[in-house]
């Protein structure tokens, strides 16, 4: 694997609940939850995301790290749970000891809001709290996970913010338009992009699609037949592009299986030209946001938490 391999991120809300419209199966027992984390630690992957919203994850991580004796070496990532007081300390103290005894960590490399509109209480208490963490030694990054360009800028542009996740793949440039990676270099900040399969749809045909999802198969064709002619496969030509796109930026992915990881892994050092994020970049310039934002699909094809 190439040095940059410590740019991928483990995302393991599959370990711990249903995630995705290409999911096929309901989330794995623990010795295959195990197998997958074991695969991504062997191959010199350290860093995992998770969150307090993503069912039984923490727990089922936390296990894994105990079991893998690696709690000294890993660097986990959580968000706080949307439904947390995110103003009264007692909450937030008790929200934090949970997710340090649920993952057996003594530290947290990261801890992030998981809703964007939790910035609006930044100023209201909740940013000094959650900077005074890292002075405790408990946490030593503060973030946000945000879903619209807007509120991305405005996090990069918060004193203290040193992570944002955002959705960002071959299919969606709103982020990047709007200078939000740019920015982020600029400031000395770190970009997790997430959704780089956008919830599996871009692993799926177009013939293969569900009813209520057929609204997005004409993008699906164009970016199939794009695939086809390059030569390279769905899951290589979304790895492909956020790599080369986005140098600056640590990339999450999720998996179902252990061959799952080896196979995003292989995709890691696919061959790759700038030719080729040029032609993406023209050939997906504008796709409708109905299509981007899976809040706005159809109910029953979407997760309520991301």
């Amino acid at each position: 694997m190439k040095q940059d391999i410590s740019r991928l991120v483990l995302g393991t809300a599959q370990l711990g609940m249903e995630y995705g419209i290409a999911n096929v199966n309901v989330y794995p027992a623990y010795q295959a939850a195990m197998s997958i984390v074991e695969e991504a630690w062997e191959q010199r992957l350290r860093e995992f995301d998770t969150a307090q919203a993503y069912g039984e994850s923490e727990k089922v991580l936390g296990r894994i790290i105990k079991d893998l004796r690696i709690a000294d070496e890993v660097k986990v990532i959580t968000k706080i749970a949307p439904y947390t007081d995110h103003l009264n300390r007692i909450a937030l103290n008790k929200a934090i000891e949970i997710s340090m005894e649920n993952l057996g960590v003594e530290i947290l490399y990261g801890v992030l809001l998981h809703q964007e509109n939790m910035l609006d209480l930044w100023e209201k208490g909740l940013g000094k709290y959650l900077n005074g963490l890292i002075g405790t030694g408990r946490v030593k990054h503060i973030g946000v996970s945000t879903y619209s360009p807007e509120k991305a800028i405005r996090a990069l542009h918060t004193e203290g913010i040193s992570i944002i996740q955002i959705p960002t793949n071959v299919i969606d440039r709103r982020f990047e338009k709007a200078g939000v990676f740019d920015l982020a270099v600029d400031l000395g900040k770190t970009i997790y992009i997430r959704s780089i399969f956008l919830q599996g749809l871009l692993l799926m045909s177009p013939e293969s699609l569900p009813k209520k999802m057929q609204f997005t198969a004409p993008v699906l064709k164009r970016y199939a037949l794009l695939a086809q002619d390059v030569g390279i496969n769905f899951m290589e030509l979304c790895i492909g592009y956020v790599k080369h796109a986005f140098p600056h930026s640590k990339i999450i992915f999720g998996a179902e299986t252990k061959a799952q990881v080896r196979e995003n892994l292989e995709c890691w050092t696919v061959t790759w030209s700038n030719e080729l994020t040029q032609r993406i970049q023209r050939e997906f310039d504008d796709v409708d946001e109905t299509i981007l934002s899976p809040s706005l699909w159809p109910k029953g094809h979407v997760d309520s938490i991301s």
